[in-house]
């Protein structure tokens, strides 16, 4: 009996490997039932006549969306060629299971061939629809991460009804070499609280709270914290975007404590005599709120422990990037310097607080306000030798005139310059018979001024 029992057990072992070993065989060499390459159905074929049946299956040229269909063009040939058999093997193993499985599976390949006439045409008419189902429909809002007060939130995204018009062009890029093209169109989902991206904005948020840096303007340090900088900020796309209008009352005091731009100047005079400058001119800078509220908040978030406001400077006339940062000496004016005095009708040149040159000089016609040379510290905005002078006379005529110096000193155009044509050259020349505004240097006495002047020195009138 127990001989009789083994027999049979053997019997049965030996069959189950049998009908596994054909299974085997069978699963090894033939596609599963739901299966679909390039759109056909290959379910129970071998990868050779999966080949053959794709290769001689026409491409109808359909597009279908949502079941609608919205492209039809001419049917053509299949684009399968020779060396396309390999990759019918390579999808294969894609839905390969050890045991018949009914799971779906739409397989790919990319032919090495592919006949795309028609597919700009297929992505006109599928752009062209998903346009007109999105027109009335509203966007989602994706969460977001924000930095605000010191604190960071991550804001709730809101869902919408517009069509997700990527994912289905992304359908249809990789369905191209489909007889059938069937696209499925979505709603686009907002970016979920939890998601990877909010939850890297909310970790890159997290990096720039309790950060200190240090402000140098010239020669002072201001010690400020992210509090100080940041009023709130977000992270999108490997960026940081913030609101720095925190910052904004701190840099109003630096200031109105440094900064000379609009600034009466004490300064000494060639002639001994104390005096404050009138407020007047372009000469000097000022700290843009914005650009060091940018540059402070790079710095925290680059962990930098210190940054100069030299490059959040900014100025008036010519140079637009501010004159003379980091001069403290002579109330900011510094040793190098061109004077003007228009009592006096004389004009003097320093450089490293020695006078190099100094010249008789007829300045703007006091009778004529708009013909005055204008008061202030101004500075020398460029220099050209040889130029050529051009405007308009009091009387309306234009004008035009080569000097062989020139270096201006305002936006209005006044400057320092020969004048060959002048023939009074006394000191009271300039109540009547002044210039338009310039500083007029005798020909003999040009040179020697115009070279011991620099661009962005500035330049005293009183």
């Amino acid at each position: 009996m127990r001989f009789q029992l083994k027999h049979v057990l053997l019997a049965i072992i030996g069959l189950l490997v049998i009908v596994i070993g054909i299974n085997w065989w069978h699963q090894a060499h033939h596609f599963n039932r739901n299966v679909t390459v390039n759109g056909i159905n290959v379910g129970g074929l071998t990868t050779k006549q999966a080949f053959q049946k794709v290769k001689a299956a026409k491409n109808t040229n359909r597009v279908y969306l949502n079941g609608d269909l919205i492209y039809d063009g001419p049917d053509s040939g299949s684009s399968l060629t020779a060396t396309d058999e390999a990759k019918m093997k390579n999808v294969f193993h894609q839905q390969f299971s050890f045991f018949p499985s009914r799971k779906a599976y739409s397989l790919q390949i990319k032919l090495t061939k592919q006949d795309l006439s028609q597919y700009d045409a297929k992505k006109a008419i599928v752009q062209t629809t998903l346009q007109r189902m999105n027109k009335d429909r509203q966007a989602p809002v994706d969460a977001y991460a924000e930095l605000r007060n010191g604190k960071v939130t991550v804001h709730k995204g809101q869902r919408g009804t517009r069509i997700d018009e990527q994912h289905v062009l992304k359908q249809l890029s990789s369905q191209a070499s489909n007889s059938k093209i069937s696209l499925s169109a979505k709603q686009q989902q907002p970016l979920s609280t939890n998601s990877k991206t909010v939850q890297n904005e909310k970790k890159q948020l997290q990096k720039l709270i309790g950060k200190k840096v240090n402000y140098q303007v010239e020669k002072q340090t201001y010690h400020l914290t992210t509090a100080d900088v940041i009023t709130s900020a977000t992270y999108k796309d490997g960026q940081y975007h913030y609101d720095t209008s925190a910052v904004d009352k701190k840099i109003k005091q630096i200031n109105q404590k440094q900064a000379t731009l609009g600034k009466a100047f004490k300064f000494k005079t060639p002639e001994g005599k104390e005096i404050t400058t009138t407020r007047d001119g372009s000469y000097g800078w000022k700290i843009s709120a914005e650009r060091a509220g940018k540059t402070l908040a790079d710095a925290i978030a680059a962990g930098k422990s210190s940054v100069n406001a030299k490059a959040d400077i900014y100025g008036i006339g010519y140079n637009r990037r501010g004159t003379g940062y980091g001069v403290t000496e002579n109330d900011g004016i510094g040793n190098t310097y061109a004077v003007i005095s228009i009592a006096s009708q004389h004009a003097w040149f320093y450089k490293d607080g020695k006078c190099v040159d100094e010249v008789d000089v007829v300045t703007g016609k006091m009778s004529n306000k708009a013909d005055q040379t204008p008061k202030g510290v101004w500075y020398i905005m460029y220099k050209q030798s040889p130029s050529v002078l051009r405007g308009t006379s009091d009387n309306g005529s234009k004008y035009s005139s080569k000097v062989q110096y020139w270096a201006q000193f305002t936006d209005s155009g006044c400057g320092f310059h020969d004048a060959s044509w002048r023939h009074n050259w006394s000191k009271t020349a300039y109540l009547n018979d002044g210039s338009n505004g310039c500083a007029n240097m005798h020909p003999s006495d040009a040179a020697g001024a115009y070279n011991s002047l620099e661009v962005n020195e500035p330049v005293i009138v009183y």
